[in-house]
């Protein structure tokens, strides 16, 4: 299944974070090529704690022959090993955030898992890197595509693109 993964990062080495995610990740015995990997961008935290630095923020789409609960828990481990605990409060600022945005066309609603995921439609920070690497995909329970949903979204010029290669 083509499974797309949204990454963040807003502590130490950004960039390194990413590299080493995107390593780890392509390096997952389940993923299979093409890898096809967005520009970076840079926005502004929402919801974080007050003085929360600005996130780098990217996607990944992959081919991956295990379940999408597997892909999770191994994102998780990544997530682990580059210094996020497993019990980090949501909206605080980290160092690496790893999120499973879609698995085929697959829908899930558990309490571990939810697919698509629930707030990509909302979110310009990742709609716009998934624009990059699959601008045409129409996700399950939408009628639209990425980039048509993108247009959607006011353009406020708080996602900022700042790399393409990484």
């Amino acid at each position: 299944m083509r499974a797309g993964v949204a990454l963040g990062s807003n502590l130490g080495d950004r960039l390194t974070n990413f590299r080493n995610a995107r390593n780890e990740i392509a390096a997952l015995s389940g993923v299979r090529p093409p890898v096809r990997v967005s520009a970076i961008y840079e926005t502004e935290p929402i919801g974080c704690e007050a003085g929360a630095a600005k996130f780098l923020n990217a996607a990944m789409e992959f081919e991956y022959a295990g379940e999408a609960q597997d892909l999770l828990r191994e994102l998780a481990a990544i997530e682990a090993q580059l210094g996020r605990s497993p019990t980090h409060a949501r909206n605080i600022s980290r160092t690496i955030d790893l999120d499973l945005l879609y698995f085929g066309d697959l829908e899930i609603e558990t309490a571990e898992l939810q697919l698509p995921h629930p707030r990509i439609t909302g979110r310009e920070f990742v709609l716009r890197p998934l624009a990059d690497v699959q601008p045409d995909l129409v996700l399950p329970k939408q009628t639209e595509s990425v980039r048509a949903l993108l247009l959607r979204l006011p353009d406020t010029g708080a996602v900022v693109r700042i790399a393409g290669e990484w």
